[in-house]
């Protein structure tokens, strides 16, 4: 995650912002850390880390949404449990016109002799852009989940940065098709902050901090 904030702030750089209350909590048995960050010329980031059941579950989530630059919203998830290692590299179609992506299947391909992960179909499957990963493996691994990681994440970062500059308001809209989903539809993080804080909570942790669309 590290290294991932590294090279976000090394393009576009960053402003901390406060979340309140939602720094530090405790869900069902798992206690989350979570932060936000203003990127400049880019938009909302916000990183989430939990850990639970003394230890043998670590999770951690980098959401980037660009409001500023018209492009894809991006998300990592990594999952370590049980002595495996879970790693999703998700891209949404939030943009107002198409962007290049080509760097991305890249590589995609230059890693497609790891393991597999099978994401399954979802509600929101028709805007995710299949140049989107998933991995599967033991934590032997980690090592090289993580230089696929940083790859895939550094050709995000470059068509960002080759992104045309774009209204912030069109933009908020269009990715809160994508939140407003989330919140609706439901899911495994979405339900748990849903059953912990109910509907109104979640809905401003999403809206206001974790995607910044309000």
């Amino acid at each position: 995650m590290k290294r991932l904030l590294d090279v976000l702030q090394a393009n576009f750089p960053l402003e901390k912002k406060s979340v309140g209350e939602f720094a530090k909590i405790k869900v069902s048995g798992m206690n989350f850390t979570i932060e936000q960050y203003y990127a400049k010329g880019f938009g909302n980031v916000s990183m989430m880390r939990a850990k639970g059941f003394f230890g043998l579950m670590n999770m951690d989530t980098l959401i980037l949404n660009p409001t500023e630059c018209d492009a894809p919203l991006f998300s990592y998830d990594r999952v370590l449990a049980m002595g495996n290692d879970t790693l999703m590299l998700e891209l949404f179609n939030t943009a107002l016109q198409e962007n290049d992506l080509a760097s991305l299947s890249q590589v995609k391909k230059h890693y497609e002799n790891l393991p597999e992960h099978d994401m399954g179909t979802h509600w929101y499957s028709h805007i995710k852009y299949s140049e989107s990963a998933a991995k599967k493996g033991k934590k032997k691994l980690s090592g090289a989940f993580d230089e696929m990681a940083l790859e895939y994440f550094k050709a995000y970062i470059e068509i960002a940065k080759q992104s045309p500059s774009c209204n912030c308001v069109a933009k908020k809209e269009k990715a809160s098709e994508y939140v407003e989903g989330l919140l609706s539809n439901g899911g495994p993080s979405t339900d748990v902050f849903k059953k912990h804080y109910g509907e109104e909570k979640t809905a401003y942790l999403f809206r206001q901090i974790l995607f910044g669309t309000k």
